[in-house]
């Protein structure tokens, strides 16, 4: 079976494979830019949360109810969406596990991960990112984060896909997004968390134009599938 990627905006993708039918950060109700809604995922059984950030938490509490998916998140964003009726699968950056579709392993990410309730901000513990091994492919969100040198050590894991930001102001922009693929040397490339917002405006083409030298980019447009 081949691994399909499928873009759904911001940071949030489709990911399945042999034994997967995930989501990662599925901001869809409220993004403005999602192509399908919720409801379109009730057939996952994994969600991916990198942080609790609610762009990121997004739908997930809904599509795991209905879904029955396992999500898979910090012990601290577990510990809230537990509360709420997910069933989840608590990790902490550095953690790696061997689910029944394969290992999965929480990587460092520069960020925040406050939980909005209400007008409170719960702590949500430290954000992170996801390296996915399915069916001997590789693919690594890196959430949202900052560039940092502890990217150079993914280069040792030969990334398949590495989808990182782009988009600025919160996370990297795109000259620190080129660097971040130069540490981590991935096969493939893809931009995310760019446009969704005003402050977080960057073009796609020209990250693509300075990071081409280091891997091959794929742009995707938002409902694009790509496979491997």
């Amino acid at each position: 079976m081949m691994v399909s990627i499928r873009f759904l905006g911001h940071a949030s993708f489709a990911i399945e494979g042999e034994g997967l039918k995930a989501i990662v950060d599925p901001f869809l109700s409220g993004s403005g830019v999602a192509p399908v809604d919720a409801s379109s995922f009730n057939d996952r059984n994994y969600i991916f949360v990198t942080h609790g950030h609610g762009d990121h938490i997004g739908d997930t509490v809904d599509i795991a109810k209905a879904s029955g998916a396992t999500v898979i998140a910090t012990v601290e964003v577990c510990h809230y969406l537990a509360a709420k009726g997910a069933k989840c699968h608590p990790m902490q950056v550095g953690g790696v596990y061997r689910f029944p579709f394969g290992k999965v392993k929480m990587t460092p990410a520069w960020h925040g991960s406050g939980i909005t309730e209400g007008d409170q901000m719960i702590c949500g513990g430290m954000p992170g990112g996801f390296l996915l091994e399915v069916e001997g492919k590789k693919i690594y969100h890196a959430g949202d984060t900052g560039l940092t040198m502890e990217m150079k050590l993914l280069e040792e894991e030969t990334v398949d896909v590495a989808l990182l930001p782009i988009g600025g102001n919160f996370t990297m922009d795109i000259d620190d997004a080129v660097r971040a693929v130069k540490l981590i040397r991935p096969r493939i490339v893809v931009p995310m968390h760019y446009d969704t917002f005003d402050v977080i405006k960057a073009d796609p083409v020209e990250f693509a134009a300075k990071a081409s030298e280091a891997a091959e980019v794929r742009v995707l447009d938002v409902g694009e599938t790509m496979e491997l």
